[in-house]
């Protein structure tokens, strides 16, 4: 037998051999795990239960899911070990902020500008600015013909839409 045609069996069983390779290593990592729960300890279990670890026995686990609520797992069952902080945010609701030491900034910049007092002495109008796109037919005509040298009459009905027998409009 020659080199070529044993290179398919050799590739098939290193591929395998990486793969129960990493999946023995995601099992340790997940005993490792379990091994570091300790009372006190928030996990969830894998059928989505939080709870407060009560006493950790060799197989099986006591854990207080709610007040006067203790239930009895297996290890096994124990999907993940969350931190304090990750823990009080699922099930108390309490989002750990790390910027309460900072400034806290204003939704509008007002307070970062000047007093008021300087926009009333200037007398600044409150009037609201319309920046919209302005159609032809809202623009106030100053002259009845346009510039462009056609009379008035003709420049109104080029501002009108223009009505279509599609399909599109209701009858």
């Amino acid at each position: 037998m020659s080199l070529l045609t044993l290179l398919p069996f050799i590739v098939l069983i290193g591929a395998m051999f990486l793969m129960t390779r990493s999946a023995k290593k995601k099992q340790q990592q997940a005993v490792d795990m379990r091994n570091q729960m300790q009372p006190g300890s928030g996990v969830r279990t894998i059928g989505g239960v939080y709870a407060t670890v009560k006493e950790v026995h060799e197989d099986t686990v006591l854990v207080d899911a709610g007040p006067g609520v203790e239930l009895l797992f297996a290890k096994n069952a124990i999907g993940a070990v969350l931190t304090d902080d990750e823990y009080n945010r699922i099930v108390h609701g309490v989002e750990h902020d790390l910027k309460s030491d900072a400034d806290i900034v204003p939704d509008d910049a007002s307070s970062l500008t000047g007093t008021d007092d300087s926009a009333a002495e200037s007398g600044a109008d409150d009037k609201a600015v319309d920046l919209g796109k302005k159609d032809a037919a809202d623009e106030p005509a100053g002259d009845d013909a346009p510039a462009d040298g056609t009379p008035a009459a003709e420049a109104k009905t080029d501002a009108e839409p223009k009505k279509t027998d599609g399909g599109s409009e209701a009858k």
